[in-house]
């Protein structure tokens, strides 16, 4: 047995299914992925494009072909991002770094905005090694955690907005520790405020944590969550540290959470090998853990600001919709919740 199995087999995921036999009989089943809401459009209405709108025209209307599977998919995880939520929800999004963490979280929170005009969605730096979410956003962006704490007379969103940057789609982002400059580390108190203020007036926050397992704005980041992303590589080295991570999360108690976490085989340099892929979706798929490939896409890798409307592939714009709906999905099943039932995180 070489390596890549034996990791297959053993180090996946926690609660691995035992030998046949010593199955208990009560054992937990996965939990299915949320199911999406109905598309608002029926799919017979939808225009057709490329070489099927030309077959169409080429043959006066003769030959029909409708939509797409790709277009019909498009609009069913765009009407499961619109459907109604109430409160505040939080979305966090883990990651050893060199996977395309960040990218994941621009790319999430812009469809976010970008499809729920009615809400304000927000973008948070918690990565405490100088995280560069804002870079992916808007880079013009000067605000930070340590200003939106001080400033005590911040009462309207107008107000707030000016301590944050925007890009063209309307999401938000609170960049963290400034590049240059003196070295200032956010810590959990500073986290929590920030946070605190922005659960007024923001209805869907997506934070960018940090790499670091034990550090303590991570642990402040996760008490407070409703759904995640788990972002690996699409390699066999990735997906253990995915595994490890979500090893990590169930130890802690985070029970809760894990059942609502998605895993992203996200493919950021596109030498990626499709049957090692494939195996590794399977065995994620195969102990409950819905999960998403993100193809490979030039857009995602220069580093630069993120466009999921224009500069954005097709096929990597329909894969990050479908985690987009699944994250809604989790949101909707969680909507009412009483976040100030939870109580705060020990200090020690």
């Amino acid at each position: 047995m070489n390596e890549r199995d034996e990791f297959l087999r053993d180090r996946l995921q926690p609660g691995a299914p035992a030998p046949e036999g010593d199955q208990p009989q009560d054992a937990p089943q996965p939990r299915p992925t949320p199911p999406l809401a109905t598309p608002a459009t029926p799919a017979a209405a939808l225009p057709d494009s490329g070489w099927r709108r030309i077959l169409r025209l080429v043959t006066f209307g003769l030959i029909t072909l409708g939509p797409s599977l790709a277009q019909r998919q498009q609009v069913e995880y765009e009407a499961a991002i619109r459907a109604g939520l109430r409160g505040t929800h939080k979305v966090g999004v883990l990651g050893k770094g060199g996977v395309g963490k960040t990218s994941v979280a621009a790319s999430v929170g812009s469809l976010f905005a970008e499809l729920r005009r009615q809400d304000h969605v927000v973008a948070i730096d918690a990565d405490t090694a100088f995280g560069r979410l804002s870079s992916r956003i808007d880079p013009r962006s000067r605000g930070s955690f340590w200003e939106l704490t001080a400033d005590k007379n911040l009462e309207t969103f107008t107000d707030v907005a000016e301590r944050v940057g925007r890009n063209p789609v309307g999401l938000y982002v609170l960049g963290g520790e400034p590049a240059s400059g003196p070295r200032r580390v956010l810590d959990r108190a500073i986290y929590r405020e920030a946070a605190l203020r922005l659960d007024r007036h923001f209805a869907i926050s997506v934070i960018d944590c940090g790499s670091t397992m034990d550090s303590p704005v991570t642990h402040e980041v996760l008490r407070d969550l409703d759904a995640l992303i788990v972002v690996s590589s699409p390699w066999a080295d990735g997906a253990s540290a995915a595994a490890r991570t979500m090893e990590w999360l169930s130890d802690q108690g985070l029970t809760d959470l894990l059942n609502h976490t998605i895993v992203v085989l996200n493919d950021s340099d596109g030498h990626a090998d499709k049957r090692t892929r494939a195996l590794l979706a399977r065995e994620f798929v195969d102990h409950g853990r819905p999960v998403v490939e993100v193809p490979y896409d030039p857009h995602l890798r220069p580093g630069g600001v993120i466009d999921v409307s224009n500069e954005m592939a097709g096929p990597t714009r329909l894969k990050f919709l479908q985690i987009t709906a699944t994250i809604a999905g989790y949101f909707a099943a969680r909507t009412g919740r009483d976040r100030s039932r939870r109580a705060p995180a020990d200090e020690s």
